[in-house]
């Protein structure tokens, strides 16, 4: 499972897209938005669904969300924003694919 996290959330044409993207694909999973009112929902989410293997960021915590990663690449890093994460082995590692 993928998702996107922001708030609001309900614009983000993310589940569409990526729905759309993996059924092309025939990749086998789901992308959901979750709308976070407050970013201390975070760990809670992951909690609630430990199947997640990564998730979108958007606004407004493109910058604040790095707290709660193990590690962030030297990009995501340099620019202090993150719009990416992969969770691995329970482990969270931040990316910004928008300088790209």
């Amino acid at each position: 499972m993928y998702g996107i996290i922001g708030y609001p959330i309900t614009h983000s044409f993310s589940p569409a897209y990526f729905a759309e993207k993996f059924r092309l694909l025939g990749i086998r999973t789901e992308y959901q938005a979750f709308a976070l009112e407050d970013l201390r929902e975070f760990p809670a989410l992951l909690r609630a669904h430990p199947e997640l293997k990564g998730l979108n960021v958007t606004i407004p915590y493109k910058e604040a969300i790095r707290s709660f990663l193990d590690e962030t690449d030297e990009v995501a890093a340099a620019v202090g924003a993150i719009n990416t994460i992969k969770i691995e082995k329970g482990k969270l590692k931040g990316y910004n694919t928008d300088v790209i």
